[in-house]
Order: C-alpha cells, then sequence, then structure tokens
C-alpha cells in the first residue's frame, strides 16, 4: 500500500517544490517505488524532476476530471527515477470546473486509489494557497510534510496550516495528521534561527524531523538544470541530507501502527 504525503505550507517561498522533488529523489536512490503529483499550475515540480510541462500529453488536470488515469498520465523521469504525474498552465482552469463537480474535493484520492499497489510512495507537491487543488491533496493524502525556515513569520503561517489539517481532520479525512516539520534552509550560525528550531522542538517534540536541511548553493541551482540537488550533484551537503530525510521517511513510516479500516495512518496527533 502505497504511503501518501503533501508537502504544504500556506506561506510562500518556504522550499515545498524543493523538499517534494528532493525528497522523491532521495526515496528513490533507496530503492522505494516514487510517483510524484505536481498539483501547482506554475509545474515547477515538473519541470524540476527533468520533464518538459509543455510537452505533455496528459497532466494531473486530465486525471482530475477523470478523463485520464494516473497510470495512463504519470511518466517515468529517466534521471531520477521516480514518476511524475505532471502540471501546466491548464490546471489552473481546474479550479474553476470542479466548483460545480461531484466529489470535487475527493477526484484525486479516487485516482490514486487506482494506482495504490504502483508505488511505496507517493509525494504531493501543493500550491500555497489553501484552494480546491490543495483541498485535494489534502483529502487524499495520509499525512502531511510541513517544510519550514527556522524565522518568526514561518511559525505565525505553521500556525493557520495547522488549523486548516484539523479541519479537514475533522470534515473530509480523518486520516489526515502532521507527520513531521522538516527544517530547511538552515543556516547553525544564525542565533535567531537556532531559537526558532528549539521552540519547535520544544513545542512539536517527535513531530520535528531529526534531519535538518542546510542552506546549500547547489540545490538551489538544481532547477535551473532541471534536476533535483540529490541528482545534480550528489555529494552536496544539502543532496546528503535529503537522502538521509528520505531514510528518516522510510524508518519512521515502518513504525507507525496500521489503523483501522487497513488505511495507512500517518501520525498519532497534530
Amino acid at each position: 500500500m502505497a504511503k501518501i504525503f503533501c508537502v504544504a505550507n500556506q506561506k510562500g517561498g518556504v522550499g515545498k517544490t524543493t523538499t517534494t522533488v528532493n525528497l522523491a529523489a532521495g526515496l528513490a536512490k533507496i530503492g522505494q517505488r516514487v510517483l510524484m503529483v505536481d498539483l501547482d499550475p506554475q509545474g515547477n515540480a515538473t519541470m524540476g524532476s527533468g520533464i518538459d510541462k509543455r510537452g505533455l500529453e496528459l497532466t494531473v488536470y486530465d486525471v482530475l476530471l477523470e478523463s485520464a488515469s494516473v497510470k495512463e498520465a504519470a511518466v517515468l523521469s529517466d534521471k531520477c527515477g521516480y514518476h511524475v504525474l505532471g502540471a501546466n498552465r491548464e490546471l489552473a482552469g481546474a479550479e474553476v470546473e470542479l466548483v460545480e463537480l461531484e466529489r470535487r474535493e475527493k477526484r484525486l484520492k479516487t485516482a490514486l486509489a487506482q494506482a495504490d499497489g504502483d508505488y511505496d510512495f507517493v509525494l504531493i507537491d501543493c500550491p500555497p494557497s489553501l484552494s480546491m487543488l490543495t483541498l485535494n491533496g489534502l483529502c487524499s493524502a495520509h499525512g502531511v510534510i510541513v517544510p519550514m525556515q527556522c524565522e518568526y513569520f514561518a511559525l505565525e503561517g505553521l500556525t493557520d496550516l495547522v488549523n486548516t489539517i484539523k479541519q479537514v481532520h475533522a470534515n473530509l479525512n480523518a486520516d489526515l495528521q502532521i507527520i513531521g516539520l522538516l527544517r530547511v534552509m538552515f543556516d547553525p550560525r544564525i542565533t535567531l534561527q537556532q531559537q526558532v528550531s528549539e521552540q519547535l522542538k520544544d513545542h512539536f517534540g517527535d513531530k520535528v524531523f531529526h534531519t535538518v536541511i542546510p542552506r546549500n548553493v547547489r540545490l538551489a541551482e538544481a532547477p535551473s538544470y532541471g534536476l533535483p540537488g540529490v541528482v545534480f550533484d550528489p555529494s552536496a551537503k544539502g543532496s546528503q541530507a535529503f537522502v538521509e530525510f528520505a531514510q528518516e521517511m522510510v524508518d519512521r513510516v515502518q513504525r507507525l501502527p496500521v489503523p483501522r479500516n487497513s488505511e495507512v495512518k500517518m501520525a498519532s496527533g497534530a
């Protein structure tokens, strides 16, 4: 059974796409079968996985409108070692079209269920706003991975996200929980970042992943080459940190109990 995770944060510019593609590449590197779903109309995760979004015949847009299956629309990124359910500007129109459709917030969940046996992990890159696309991602997922910088405003954004997840948990997806907070773009030389990091650990405890992703030039350069940093420069500190994070994810998932109805519940509380 595939473990489905949203990578989400309502604050922009915190490294959601960087986290998604590098975690996908890291998981693939340690032998996991991975599907990366791009739910952002900008298609950055698609392009960052070595797939030309302009050349896609089928995208997540077609899957949401039920004119194609995940198996038909997903393409293999040969360089990265994982499958991509890509997105392009066409996806922006899905926001309007989904509003009038039945089961509008659970279309992605239904589609992923049909491909459940094909993957070990499904990672969903969500747009920063709480939209119908983000809602589809949250309704599909067993858990949420929250990448965040250790800065003051990031804490305010985290509060909003936790409230959103609680609402979705209560009304649409009883299995949805925060699986963990990932500290990204971390610079230990900055005192404020150290302080915020400690506050996170004090408040959220084991919900904070042990792995820390350092601020790294090679990770920042990789998207311009259409690759995750893990593939672009495997020896870079940031790339090595993401492979370490991938292993931590596998270990954490293996330790979690299987909930009722055989649905994989990713954590015990937000």
